[in-house]
């Protein structure tokens, strides 16, 4: 007991907090928080490496671009924000394995989809296997006319909808109402596994602005989905919370991660170890997020 006494104080001196969740069936997650700072040269150094590093150019329209783009009420979509990979789901018949569509025209990202269907049949070895897709991409028309129809209360306006990225989509049961389907609680505490999260929570609509949707889930991707979880936090405030840290380290079923907020500017460089995989995702509002997986 003491020894743990003595390493949290060390810890605590050094500035370093973690914050850990209990193994559960077949993941954990651990988050380091560290410090990060700005070259004087404006070259951002995503992962400091001895190896040799590759130099990645930034321009302005990737702040606008990736799978943790914020829409909201306040950040609307940009053409560049919209997946270039949409695809109808009725005709790709690979993609739509362990669910049903609703209707026969509805449209996904291509790489979204195959990663929902992989959700689904994890969740099908659990007994959970009545999943259907209502609603996924929608081109703007199509979203004004649903706000007409339905209103301020069941829909938004044109380009301030995350169903007009490519990157959202709305789930339901063939047996019941989302509200009490075994689909919606397994959803909740099993997608982030899978790179999803569940959008509008019940404990967050003073945050999202947005009431209660156990149906509508996003993809982010991993680390991502699996930090907001174990912090539970929205998208808003996980890209909060990534501004303030500047620098973030996650740990998920034995993968490493490093995420990185950068304020965009111009001439904008950042140095990536080559031996690492990285992504890049704009925030739609003023930088991007750099993702490097070890």
């Amino acid at each position: 007991m003491k020894k743990w006494a003595v390493l949290l104080f060390l810890l605590v001196c050094l500035g370093i907090s973690y914050v850990y969740i209990a193994p559960s069936l077949q993941d954990n997650v651990e988050v380091e928080i560290q410090p990060y700072n700005l070259n004087n040269n404006d070259t951002l150094d995503a992962e400091l490496s001895s190896d040799s590093t590759q130099q990645i150019k930034i321009t302005e329209d990737q702040i606008n671009r990736g799978n943790l783009v914020l829409v909201n009420s306040e950040y609307p979509v940009d053409q560049e924000s919209i997946k270039s990979d949409i695809v109808n789901l009725f005709t790709h018949k690979e993609l739509t394995q362990g669910y049903v569509l609703l209707e026969a025209d509805i449209y996904l990202s291509e790489d979204v989809a195959r990663k929902f269907s992989e959700m689904a049949a994890v969740a099908e070895k659990e007994g959970v296997n009545h999943f259907l897709i209502s609603s996924g991409f929608r081109e703007f028309e199509e979203q004004r006319e649903l706000y007409q129809d339905m209103g301020t209360e069941y829909a938004l306006p044109a380009g301030h909808s995350e169903h007009n990225l490519g990157l959202a989509l709305d789930v339901g049961s063939t047996e019941t109402s989302m509200y009490k389907a075994s689909e919606a609680e397994w959803i909740k505490e099993n997608s982030w596994k899978h790179g999803f999260i569940l959008r509008y929570p019940e404990d967050k609509v003073d945050v999202t602005g947005i009431e209660y949707e156990p149906w509508h889930i996003r993809y982010v991707g991993l680390p991502h989905s699996a930090i907001m979880k174990e912090k539970n936090f929205v998208l808003e405030e996980y890209l909060d919370y990534l501004k303030e840290k500047n620098k973030v380290s996650a740990e998920v079923d034995g993968d490493k991660y490093t995420v990185s907020y950068h304020p965009f500017s111009e001439n904008m460089t950042i140095n990536i170890s080559e031996n690492h995989e990285y992504e890049i995702s704009g925030n739609n509002m003023d930088g991007i997020i750099v993702t490097v997986h070890e």
